[in-house]
C-alpha cells in the first residue's frame, strides 16, 4: 500500500538511520550506511563525524554531491516474522551546498539529541540536503 505523504514524512522523521544514496560519476549508484536528522522545514542533515575511523574528512559522498546534487535516503523497516509490518520510505534529496548556520546548528542540534555517540557534536560538518519528494510503501494498514 502506498503511504501518504505526510506518513512517509513521519516514518522518515521518526528515524535516525537510513542508506543514502549519491550518484558516483563512473559508478553510478553509490549506497552508503548513514545516520541522520530531518529539519522542521524539510532538509536532512547528515553529519560527517570524527567519531568512526575514516581516512580523510573529505567523504566520496561529498564529492559525488558537488558532482551532482541528487540523492536519495532510503529507511525501512524489516520484521522476518511478520510481513504485515514491513515498510519503506524514499526521500529524494537535492544538495544544499552552502546552507545557511542556522539550518547546520538545528540539524547539529538533533543529531546530537538522537545519537548518544553524538552528544558533544563530533562532526567536520553536516551535509544538508533539502527534501524534493518522499514516497513510501507499507504491507499493512498505514
Amino acid at each position: 500500500m502506498r503511504l501518504s505523504e505526510a506518513t512517509a514524512r513521519s516514518r522518515l522523521g521518526e528515524h535516525v538511520h537510513g542508506v543514502l544514496c549519491t550518484l558516483h560519476p563512473e559508478r553510478g549508484p553509490d549506497p552508503v550506511p548513514v545516520v541522520y536528522a530531518v529539519s522542521d522545514d524539510g532538509h536532512v542533515g547528515v553529519p560527517i563525524d570524527t567519531v568512526k575511523p575514516k581516512t580523510s574528512s573529505r567523504l566520496q559522498r561529498e564529492d559525488n554531491l558537488a558532482a551532482d546534487p541528487r540523492g536519495s535516503l532510503l529507511v525501512e523497516h524489516w520484521e522476518t516474522e511478520d510481513w504485515s509490518r514491513l515498510w519503506w520510505v524514499r526521500a529524494q534529496l537535492e544538495h544544499v551546498p552552502d546552507p545557511p548556520a542556522s539550518l547546520t546548528d538545528d540539524l547539529a542540534d538533533r543529531l546530537a539529541r538522537a545519537v548518544p555517540q553524538y552528544a558533544d557534536k563530533p562532526f567536520h560538518r553536516v551535509l544538508v540536503c533539502r527534501i524534493v519528494q518522499v514516497t513510501g510503501w507499507a504491507a499493512g494498514e498505514a
